[in-house]
């Protein structure tokens, strides 16, 4: 992975056009006040790059995805590195990681087949503002 994108940060790639995804986003900057994490969509050119370095499949994934140096984490198992990765009350959720992952994902599967239809979704990806604009890669 080319060290300008990663800058030795954890990389959240979410899907840009979905309400759930960007909400979660928008959730983890504020509880992220030191700015460990930067953010790219699945959509861009970095997330795809990304995925495609990890030997992820661009066109099917459908998830939260963390790169975080050479580990890749996806569905609940991103989720769950995230909240361990921010600490205080969420990292309440690391004893999760013990459930089988197959039983984490089927639940994780169930929300991401019905996001769009629960939460909706947005005509293109989601515009940063000025103050967090830097801890989103192009």
């Amino acid at each position: 992975m080319s060290e300008d994108i990663s800058e030795g940060y954890p990389i959240v790639l979410f899907d840009g056009v979905c309400n759930l995804c960007t909400g979660f986003v928008q959730f983890l900057i504020p509880r992220d006040p030191e700015g460990q994490f930067k953010f790219a969509s699945l959509q861009s050119d970095v997330g795809e790059q990304l995925l495609a370095e990890h030997d992820l499949d661009t066109e099917r994934l459908d998830s939260i995805v963390l790169v975080d140096g050479d580990d890749v984490y996806v569905k609940s198992s991103a989720v769950i590195r995230i909240a361990s990765r921010l600490g205080g009350v969420y990292a309440l959720a690391r004893p999760l990681r013990f459930l089988p992952r197959a039983l984490r994902d089927w639940g994780y599967d169930i929300v991401a087949a019905n996001r769009y239809r629960v939460f909706g979704k947005k005509d293109q990806c989601m515009m940063p503002t000025e103050d967090i604009q830097s801890r989103f890669l192009e």
